[in-house]
């Protein structure tokens, strides 16, 4: 890529130059996750917990059509502010730098250019999946696909629980995508700190999956991600029985509104924080700062 599509800010190209730990961080969450002003506040939080756990944060976001691997004060208010910020995958990419556009960039376009930019640690919520009906409507995140192909550690809170749970991890492994459960030997369920499906390799601290990592590395093959599924507390979780509740009625409420696609699952997101009275935002942002602040500390350990 030429050098001025991708631009790292200063302090993330001396730390990558360096080898010293650096953790991505998306900008999605910011942009279109959370309301304002709250979202500016939570993207300097999650850059200190970063920081507080020994690393550098390179929170991105492509700004007018250049690609920004670390952002400063005024790129992040930009994308906490600015409402002609899309939201950009990885195939949005080159049409975004093509034309100069502004976008915030989910898993797959984070995970991209981080690995791009020599980034081996990233942490995010919840990743994309397979969708509930797949069979009918095949409809399945572009983020698996991607991590197949992109050597990089993904440390999340499983996948959104909003998805097909089983069926997104026999698509991880059908892809060859490694999960390890980070203390726990269930995958999590995002707002839950388990979806109840089992997981095959546990690591109990940030240098064993470190030595996962680097173990990967040493045998080289093909590039794919690894996942490092961090379950959400248990005290700061959804009440179990409020999330399948709330969740049945609005997959329900889906149907009959004939909602698919990508309209799916920020109709369903809104719907839970809405009918939970902000509960399920406040799992998500426990689950984050968990994520954020394990990542920091497995880039540390490598």
């Amino acid at each position: 890529m030429p050098e001025t599509t991708v631009v790292l800010s200063e302090e993330v190209r001396e730390a990558v130059a360096a080898r010293r730990p650096v953790v991505a961080l998306e900008s999605t969450i910011i942009a279109h996750g959370l309301p304002r002003p709250r979202n500016l506040a939570v993207a300097g939080e999650l850059e200190a917990l970063v920081r507080e756990g020994g690393a550098v944060p390179a929170t991105i976001a492509v700004l007018d059509g250049v690609a920004r691997i670390g952002l400063d004060k005024a790129g992040l208010e930009r994308v906490a502010v600015d409402p002609a910020v899309r939201k950009l995958g990885h195939r949005d990419l080159a049409p975004a730098l093509a034309t100069g556009a502004s976008g915030a960039t989910t898993v797959s376009a984070t995970a991209f250019l981080a690995a791009r930019a020599g980034i081996g640690v990233f942490a995010t919520g919840g990743l994309g999946g397979v969708h509930r009906g797949w069979t009918d409507t095949q409809d399945e995140s572009a983020d698996l696909r991607l991590l197949a192909r992109t050597r990089i550690a993904v440390v999340c809170a499983g996948v959104k629980s909003i998805l097909a749970v089983p069926a997104t991890l026999q698509r991880l492994e059908t892809l060859g995508v490694g999960v390890l459960g980070y203390r726990t030997d269930r995958f999590p369920g995002f707002y839950l700190s388990s979806s109840g499906e089992p997981v095959d390799w546990t690591v109990r601290s940030p240098e064993e999956a470190a030595a996962v990592v680097r173990a990967r590395d040493a045998l080289g093959g093909p590039a794919a991600a690894l996942i490092v599924a961090n379950p959400v507390p248990e005290e700061s979780q959804l009440d179990p029985a409020m999330h399948d509740r709330v969740l049945a009625v609005a997959l329900d409420e889906c149907r009959e509104r004939g909602i698919t696609g990508q309209a799916v699952t920020p109709f369903l997101l809104e719907y839970l924080m809405r009918e939970t009275g902000g509960a399920s935002l406040e799992a998500n942002l426990a689950a984050v700062r968990g994520n954020v602040a394990l990542a920091a500390r497995i880039a540390a350990a490598l």
